[in-house]
């Protein structure tokens, strides 16, 4: 049987055909312009394929209560044209099968849960830190969504010391993402991540408030594995520098195994940047089978 996936970013929509082993057999990416012209491509492009069903991992914010009128919508998104779009109502008509829909960032949890190093675990968290910053939530062994989902990139967080910069985000300023994306990054030091490699106060600075994040997570949710990706995570000097910050602000506090081995609990994400897209599969599968 075959499934059709979908990594709606707002950028770039990612289709893929795979299998019951979330192996991607085809792919291709479609630029993300009006819904009209990108949902029109879309669907040329899975009209042949004879796909079971189609999985949808969705920039936000999305409507995930299946009893709402909106189910399946974006919803107050700021790119521009995309608000209140229904997404998966449009696909579901124009294919004729089944469409499983969830974020982004839990599209991307749920493949490292199913197919990466989060497998057999039932408490995950995955961070995506790019040009925005989302969580996706495994709890208790399910996807948490809520009275919506959860927007962990607009947690408070407290300054660094030596950080004079105001945040990015339009919304609460201060915020994690308004702090430490990728945007934040580059309007704080005048020049993009990328160029910044070997300056190491650049990296002390994000490694706080990326540390300050997980310390949140592992106080409330305590989960088992907390994996960071996206764009900002490329820089692989950050990984030492979060676990020697998250250490100190534990404190000693909570004594585990899993904090005792950090190298292996604080972890980048482990399937070539694929993790987005193969949570769509899954998505697809569970559709069909009712999960």
């Amino acid at each position: 049987m075959l499934y059709g996936a979908l990594e709606a970013g707002g950028t770039k929509m990612v289709c893929a055909l795979g299998d019951e082993n979330g192996t991607i057999l085809e792919q291709t990416s479609i630029p993300t312009t009006t819904p009209e012209e990108t949902l029109s491509a879309i669907i040329a492009w899975f009209r042949d394929k004879e796909i079971a069903s189609l999985g949808v991992a969705s920039f936000g914010p999305v409507d995930l209560r299946r009893n709402s009128p909106t189910y399946g919508y974006i919803t107050t998104t700021p790119k521009k044209g995309w608000a209140n779009v229904d997404i998966v109502g449009i696909l579901k008509r124009a294919l004729g099968i089944p469409v499983g829909f969830d974020t982004d960032v839990n599209g991307s949890l749920l493949g490292e849960v199913t197919y990466g190093q989060a497998r057999g675990l039932t408490d995950a968290v995955y961070i995506t830190i790019g040009t925005g910053v989302g969580a996706g939530i495994l709890s208790s062994g399910h996807l948490v969504h809520g009275m919506l989902h959860p927007e962990f990139g607009h947690i408070p967080v407290v300054k660094h010391p030596d950080d004079t910069y105001e945040g990015h985000c339009p919304y609460h300023g201060s915020c994690f993402e308004g702090m430490a994306a990728g945007p934040a990054i580059e309007e704080r030091w005048g020049q993009k991540a990328i160029t910044l490699k070997d300056d190491p106060k650049v990296w002390d600075i994000e490694a706080h408030y990326i540390a300050e994040a997980c310390t949140t997570l592992i106080m409330t949710l305590s989960p088992q594995i907390i994996i960071l990706g996206g764009g900002v995570m490329h820089q692989a000097q950050l990984f030492p520098l979060i676990r020697e910050k998250v250490k100190s602000m534990v404190n000693g506090y909570v004594l585990t195994d899993e904090l005792a081995d950090l190298d292996h609990y604080i972890v980048p994400a482990s399937l070539h940047d694929d993790q987005g897209i193969m949570g769509a599969i899954k998505l697809a599968i569970d559709e069909v089978y009712g999960v």
